[in-house]
């Protein structure tokens, strides 16, 4: 998620959860080719496993930055074909190549020669009015013909013109049964499902049909939601933290940074959401907000913050969080 999925909150989602993939923000080729590739690239060892997502359609291009990933050391390289934003469109990357699957192939037959990581495609289930189950289906026959072992579906279309990337994540309708569909018929594939995942619950319903949940405006909304994750959903044998002990794990951190002339708001707008409906939530994010910004601002901000959250409830069981954002 542009603008959101940063190192930053990667590294608050690490002391939250070990065990799940996280990705980075997309970024687009060009940037990434001739950018500073420090500062788009660079992540702490903590956060892995770690996913590159990025943007482009220049199959060369696209390799030679699936090297760079594979060397800078991430796990995986995700290859956006879902994103509608007119800022994508325009650069003719993003979900518009849904409507060119031989192009998408292209570059992923050149990433995938090019590294020994995996390159994975996420895309939706149709753009405009391509958007039958038999196009997805050809569209990921196409694709994983030149090599792509895994498909993540954000189940729904997505308008190109008319709606905005925001809409986009709501207006059209969800079609779970369409991504299903899509494992049964393509079993060697790994499918992995997004859109409108807003819980656990709903997590465990989708793993009886599909592989994986990719789940994105929850986790930013409420990332406490992922504190059992590594027990419930990777069966690993971890006690869940509570969110004190998750901030006080993150002060050290905090202060690295700001020794390094970091802003502290860059690190703590990603912890205001921690707390959710949980008694003091609101004066949390005053006092973050308010003084965050201000010079010499460090943990003792997150410190005092952390006096007016009360300590019920951190070990609650999150299976029935309901939130209001989607994907």
């Amino acid at each position: 998620m542009m603008d959101y999925t940063d190192r930053h909150f990667r590294y608050l989602m690490r002391q939250i959860t070990q065990h799940t993939l996280l990705y980075t923000e997309m970024i687009v080729s060009a940037a990434i080719k001739h950018g500073d590739r420090s500062k788009l690239l660079d992540f702490s060892p903590e956060e892995k496993p770690l996913s590159l997502q990025i943007g482009g359609d220049n199959p060369q291009e696209l390799a030679e930055c699936a090297i760079i990933a594979e060397d800078w050391g991430y796990d995986e390289v995700n290859l956006n074909v879902g994103c509608p934003s007119d800022r994508v469109q325009s650069g003719n990357f993003g979900a518009c190549l849904m409507a060119n699957p031989e192009l998408v192939a292209q570059c992923i037959e050149k990433m995938q020669k090019a590294v020994n990581i995996p390159v994975t495609v996420k895309h939706r289930i149709g753009i405009d009015n391509q958007d039958s189950y038999e196009d997805m289906a050809r569209f990921v026959k196409i694709v994983s013909e030149a090599g792509c072992q895994r498909f993540t579906v954000h189940a729904r279309k997505a308008w190109l013109k008319g709606l905005s990337p925001k809409e986009n994540r709501n207006i059209p309708p969800l079609r779970y049964e369409e991504v299903y569909r899509l494992k049964k018929e393509f079993p060697h594939l790994v499918i992995e499902i997004n859109g409108g995942i807003i819980n656990l619950e709903q997590v465990r319903n989708h793993l009886q049909w599909v592989d994986a949940v990719m789940i994105g405006r929850a986790a930013y909304d409420n990332p406490y939601l992922f504190a059992t994750v590594d027990r419930d959903i990777y069966q690993k044998d971890r006690i869940p933290e509570t969110r004190h002990q998750i901030i006080e794990k993150m002060l050290p951190y905090i202060d690295y940074w700001v020794s390094r002339g970091h802003k502290l708001h860059r690190i703590s707008r990603h912890l205001l959401a921690i707390f959710a409906g949980i008694p003091g939530t609101k004066a949390w994010k005053r006092h973050i907000s308010e003084n965050a910004h201000l010079p010499g601002a460090d943990s003792k901000v997150i410190i005092e913050a952390l006096k007016k959250v009360s300590r019920e409830g951190n070990g609650k069981n999150n299976k029935n969080i309901v939130l209001l954002s989607e994907i």
